[in-house]
């Protein structure tokens, strides 16, 4: 899966979290925090994201992501690999 691909999939997952958010307005640089996320939404949607790709990562290696951008590469490398 290519990262347009994954990012596609978790604007989803964003917007079933947390329905305020227009997909439209979700940009690859946004962080979850700037989206209006809390701690658990944010918990919800890495975990979401990867039951639908079906990967497996440490959730400690999402806390040293910033944005949107770094959760994407953090998920294509995972999914390539």
């Amino acid at each position: 899966m290519n990262k347009d691909m994954i990012f596609t999939e978790l604007k989803k997952v964003i917007v079933e979290f947390v329905p305020d958010i227009n997909e439209e307005h979700i940009k690859i640089e946004d962080s979850l925090k700037d989206l209006g996320t809390n701690s658990v939404d944010r918990m919800d949607i890495i975990i979401g994201i990867m039951e639908i790709l079906k990967v497996k990562i440490p959730l400690v290696q999402f806390g040293n992501v910033n944005n949107i951008q770094g959760i994407v590469d953090l998920l294509h490398r995972e999914c390539i690999s």
